[in-house]
């Protein structure tokens, strides 16, 4: 029969001991020091009082670019291209030559006016003569007066068809000046979709080219119906004209992101909302002496809204519940309670703008507030409002 030895015996029942006590410390939660039913300490969090705050919403709209003046180029009269003068985006002033056609039947015209004329001049000369002629002969009663009115008309019927002659000339002319197409207004050329030898008519459905005055450019984008109400109660003023006044000048950036170094004003709003977008137009005017922008171009308007004494709320000391916000307040012996409050759709970057449930010198939570229940008491840590608030130096 085997049998364990004396000494194997001992130390199993040293173990056996130890095992023993291990248990009775965990049952004791660990801490042999601490006192059964003794109390945790509250949690400390980080608590800053609201203080009024200055800062400056931005809200940011598609926008598309148009110049000043869009003219299409069109020619009065019908003609073969004879000569381009310009290129696709050149830079052009009022009266500059663009275009030439080529149509004869116009300088024949002329031609034929001018001839008309001379010989309307000579007609007149030969009925001037036979006035002259006839005058003395019925002064001394050779012949009746009745040869000097018939005379006398034909001298007016050879002068009606010079002034005749005079006119056709003259329209002419200017039919003939219509073969140079000359640019309008000081502008950038656009796309020139004919080439030499096109023939081009008063009736042809593209334009030679359009010709954009871009030296100020308009932005235009939309409002939907609850921006706009918002965009109202925010600016000062009584009339639409009022408001327009008072709006600050706008920003724009580009369609790469970067920054227009260009200020813009807002010029019109447009007073009824289109009933299929649900949206009103609105218009800024931006300087382009650079003439960076182009018409048909694309941006966003960003509209800074300014805000004095307001009250602000980190988001990270909010949370959302069903749609809803809350803070944590603190009360009476350290303990919060949740506070639902209502904000602006807009933010100051990294802050809610509070509108409600919240006044300046309340006593927030900072942080944390996803672990916090309401009536929960903690051990409050005050913050400076300064730190709280830098971000909105930055």
């Amino acid at each position: 029969m085997n049998t364990i030895p004396y000494k194997m015996k001992k130390n199993w029942a040293g173990l056996a001991m130890l095992s023993t006590a291990i248990i009775a410390i965990s049952s004791c939660g660990g801490n042999a020091n601490q006192a059964p039913g003794a109390q945790q300490p509250p949690a400390a969090y980080q608590v800053f009082t609201v203080t009024p705050q200055s800062a400056t919403l931005h809200t940011s709209y598609p926008a598309v670019m148009q110049g000043e003046q869009t003219i299409d180029i069109r020619p009065k009269v019908d003609g073969y291209i004879e000569k381009i003068y310009v290129d696709e985006g050149s830079v052009v002033k009022k009266g500059q030559l663009l275009f030439k056609l080529n149509a004869p039947e116009y300088e024949q015209t002329v031609i034929n006016s001018i001839a008309a004329i001379n010989s309307a001049k000579a007609d007149i000369n030969s009925a001037e003569i036979a006035v002259n002629k006839t005058k003395p002969l019925v002064e001394k009663g050779i012949i009746s007066e009745y040869e000097l009115q018939t005379d006398q008309n034909t001298l007016d019927t050879k002068r009606a068809a010079l002034a005749q002659a005079q006119t056709t000339l003259a329209t002419a002319k200017v039919n003939l000046g219509y073969t140079y197409v000359t640019s309008p207004v000081n502008g950038v050329v656009g796309s020139i979709p004919y080439r030499l030898g096109s023939l081009i008519t008063s009736t042809t459905a593209s334009p030679l080219t359009t010709v954009a005055n871009i030296g100020k450019v308009y932005a235009y984008f939309s409002l939907n119906e609850k921006q706009l109400l918002e965009f109202s109660r925010s600016v000062k003023g009584s009339t639409l004209d009022e408001k327009l006044k008072n709006t600050p000048d706008v920003n724009l950036a580009l369609a790469d992101g970067s920054a227009y170094p260009e200020k813009g004003r807002l010029e019109t709003i447009s007073g009824v909302l289109n009933t299929t977008t649900g949206s009103a137009s609105f218009r800024a005017a931006f300087p382009n002496p650079l003439h960076l922008l182009r018409s048909g171009s694309s941006g966003n308007v960003d509209i800074p809204q300014a805000l004095t004494d307001a009250v602000l709320v980190p988001q990270k000391s909010a949370y959302e519940l069903q749609g809803k916000h809350f803070v944590y307040i603190l009360g009476d012996n350290n303990l919060v309670k949740n506070q639902e409050i209502q904000i602006m759709e807009l933010t100051a970057g990294q802050y809610y703008v509070v509108t409600g449930g919240l006044k300046a010198g309340d006593k927030i939570v900072y942080d944390g507030t996803i672990s916090l229940k309401d009536s929960t008491k903690i051990n409050p840590q005050p913050m400076d409002a300064n730190k709280v608030y830098q971000d909105l130096k930055n």
